[in-house]
């Protein structure tokens, strides 16, 4: 296992998974951008939100590639919503939902790069969500 593949799986074990703060402190650098602002503070703010709706989440790791500074990791996610999830409100639903996660890594092995794509349409049917049809030229 390389080192970039090792630090990538803690990310996951211990960022995602157990909420240990202080790894991602560890884990992610200073620049890293995030969703509303950058570094280890905007990464944990998403995953805070995150934990909020669905207490139980967890990440399995599916499979890893690492080449050089890049890990690729695909994971499958399952937990319970037991909070607010952006417009939706709590449902007690289970969902589980597979994505995967993009990384690169600078040479001191903190994370300067993350990029994930997830099933999130899945997820939300599987909370209830009705999704509508797009509107058809001339439709408003």
């Amino acid at each position: 296992m390389t080192d970039v593949e090792a630090a990538a799986r803690r990310f996951v074990a211990d960022v995602w998974n157990a909420g240990r703060e202080e790894s991602a402190y560890e884990l992610v650098a200073a620049d890293c951008p995030g969703l509303g602002g950058t570094g280890p503070a905007a990464m944990l703010a998403w995953h805070r939100d995150r934990r909020a709706s669905f207490p139980d989440l967890r990440y399995k790791i599916v499979d890893v590639v690492a080449t050089g500074t890049r890990v690729a990791v695909r994971w499958r996610a399952a937990g319970t919503q037991a909070g607010q999830f952006g417009p939706v409100p709590p449902t007690g639903r289970v969902v589980s939902y597979s994505g995967a996660t993009f990384l690169r890594f600078d040479d001191d092995g903190r994370v300067v790069d993350v990029w994930s794509v997830n099933e999130l349409f899945q997820m939300l049917q599987q909370l209830g969500v009705e999704m509508l049809p797009p509107l058809t030229p001339g439709e408003a």
